[in-house]
């Protein structure tokens, strides 16, 4: 039978952003509800390593998600195994709904739904994410030391992917389905000037090889359709990512990429008492220390939010 909840705080997504922010309104005594989503723990629980979450040396991705909920629990803070199908945001107090029936009635609002990194779609892609192919040099660069790398892209962030692991590997090769960069000029000046780099231009990744690990990438040539294979001990995908904000087309303000928009130096969407935190508003770092911050902030502001309408209330009674 489904069930109606009433709440301060609803929180939407469960990766670092939420759980943070979990853990912050349930310290303020704001009874949140947690909504985890279809993915609970978010992106981290895809990868393997993660070498640069402050206090662990190294930990892997889903324990450390499983820690993290397991802080939730044990501060109380309500989690519900569901998926958010829809939300009415133009009035108050905000309503959603479940994917299993259940009505969720919530003052105040944190999204924390995250985005996904684009994929290339290839056969063989998915079984060797995480041993050798990766969306996050910032996160992964540190274990490809001294080897030869790919990096698949034509944009910002794929320039400075490649840079930024010229840092560990002994060679970065940029590969570009066209003949020319996206990415601004600046970019392009430093990577066609790094020593380390090579670019391919004209070719796209058709296939990856690899059994316990990548062992190389197959290129195919955007003009004449040849192939060839290159040896690679890592591939890493920078084609952009897509946030998770089809809940909010036409309610909130966002980019152009359909990332949340939120005030500066703030959490805050274009409405009052819904707030953002992590990935699904960050285009810029994407790191889960990041998204832990803005859902600690989240959190802080919704309570701040709260207190300001219980003070407006008393004082109009």
């Amino acid at each position: 039978m489904a069930d109606e909840r009433r709440m301060k705080v609803l929180i939407i997504g469960s990766g670092p952003a939420g759980y943070t922010a979990a853990v912050y309104a349930a310290r303020a005594a704001l009874e949140p509800v947690l909504v985890e989503g279809m993915q609970p723990g978010g992106q981290l629980t895809i990868t393997t390593d993660v070498e640069n979450w402050p206090g662990e040396t190294a930990i892997m991705g889903p324990e450390l998600m499983a820690k993290m909920r397991v802080q939730c629990e044990h501060l109380g803070v309500s989690m519900v195994s569901d998926l958010i199908v829809n939300i009415d945001l133009s009035r108050r107090p905000f309503v959603a709904n479940g994917d299993n029936g259940d009505t969720y009635i919530a003052d105040t609002v944190i999204i924390a739904t995250g985005a996904q990194a684009r994929w290339l779609g290839l056969p063989n892609e998915e079984r060797l994410r995480g041993k050798g192919i990766s969306a996050c040099a910032t996160c992964d660069g540190f274990f490809f030391r001294g080897k030869h790398v790919v990096v698949v892209g034509g944009g910002n962030s794929a320039v400075e992917e490649a840079l930024f692991l010229t840092n560990f590997a002994s060679r970065v090769t940029l590969v570009h389905r066209r003949d020319s960069l996206r990415a601004d000029k600046t970019n392009q000046n430093r990577l066609f000037a790094h020593p380390k780099v090579d670019v391919i231009w004209n070719a796209m990744v058709a296939d990856v090889i690899g059994e316990l690990g990548l062992e190389a990438v197959v290129l195919e040539d955007g003009q004449t359709g040849a192939r060839r294979t290159l040896a690679a001990d890592g591939l890493f995908v920078a084609i952009g990512h897509d946030p998770a904000t089809a809940l909010f087309r036409g309610q909130l303000d966002m980019d152009a990429d359909g990332y949340l928009l939120t005030a500066p130096d703030s959490t805050a969407t274009s409405l009052p008492g819904v707030f953002a935190a992590g990935d699904v508003k960050d285009k810029t770092y994407r790191q889960a220390v990041t998204a832990a911050g803005m859902g600690c902030m989240a959190a802080l502001e919704a309570e701040r939010f709260l207190g300001h309408a219980a003070m407006a209330e008393a004082v109009a009674a």
